[in-house]
């Protein structure tokens, strides 16, 4: 593939867009200096070439995929593209490249910089979709389950099966604060959607009792002798504490609080103790 010096190709933002790209600079066999969203405004000196999604194409790029390399090898690539990452599409080029080169080979070959970085990106969004399913916490407005995330990856096409799966008698709404994106479900149908901006509601009078009771079992359950801070970070960083529900009283602290090292305070309504202490 020669050098595409000077040329940038522009797609639609779509993953079917993206793999048209690459067909294309397969094709054409030139590489491109970027491959950037057509939504994103970018001032550059060089030619920049509007590459209009084929799924034809797109499709050929996958099975080329799944018989060189492994038949689970798009989806990789996938989390790669919905990943944070800056450069992501350029990263998925030479990824490529390198796969249907070396076929199968390309996953022991950790030592390349491609390859490690892909593989890299490819666990961060695993590890944090892994996280969204075990650290969201719903809340019940008008008989609609609510929640907010603000994930770095977009993960909502990759917790959406575990949540419908296991709340299908339920109507819910998880948005995506970063990104702009809530997955809603209701009566067996999902849809990923984007919204601009959303606010929930604030509790009433049940929801704040359950969140009481949530958080009463939470200390009551802990054991003292065993608080490790570190430890607990390390399985539940403190950037999802803002929406967890056994966590908002101890995220909302003041600055001057942080610098304590512990301090007390009572429930009113369960007489109990809620010990909070800060590294």
């Amino acid at each position: 593939m020669s050098d595409g010096t000077n040329v940038i190709y522009r797609y639609d933002g779509s993953f079917e867009g993206l793999l048209t790209c690459i067909f294309t600079a397969f094709e054409r066999k030139e590489f491109p200096d970027d491959i950037t969203c057509a939504e994103e405004e970018q001032l550059s000196f060089s030619e920049t070439r509007e590459i209009l999604t084929d799924n034809e194409k797109a499709e050929r790029v996958k099975k080329s995929l799944r018989e060189k390399v492994h038949p689970d090898e798009v989806n990789g690539i996938r989390r790669c593209w919905l990943s944070c990452r800056e450069g992501r599409e350029i990263l998925i080029l030479k990824y490529i490249s390198k796969a249907l080169y070396h076929g199968k080979k390309v996953h022991t070959m950790l030592a390349d910089d491609t390859v490690n970085e892909m593989f890299r990106v490819v666990r961060n969004h695993s590890n944090e979709s892994n996280f969204f399913r075990e650290f969201l916490r719903f809340s019940e407005h008008n008989g609609v389950l609510v929640s907010v995330i603000e994930p770095e990856n977009f993960v909502l096409p990759y917790i959406a099966s575990h949540y419908c799966d296991r709340l299908k008698n339920e109507s819910f709404f998880i948005f995506d604060k970063t990104h702009g994106y809530a997955l809603v479900y209701s009566c067996g149908r999902r849809e990923i959607i984007p919204v601009e901006d959303f606010a929930p509601p604030p509790p009433d009078e049940t929801e704040t009792e359950y969140r009481r009771m949530w958080k009463a079992f939470y200390n009551t359950v802990a054991i003292k002798e065993r608080y490790n801070p570190k430890c607990r970070m390390t399985h539940m960083p403190k950037r999802y504490w803002k929406h967890l529900t056994e966590f908002e009283d101890e995220y909302r602290l003041p600055k001057s609080f942080a610098e304590a090292t512990r301090y007390r305070e009572v429930d009113e309504k369960s007489k109990t103790y809620l010990e909070i202490r800060w590294q």
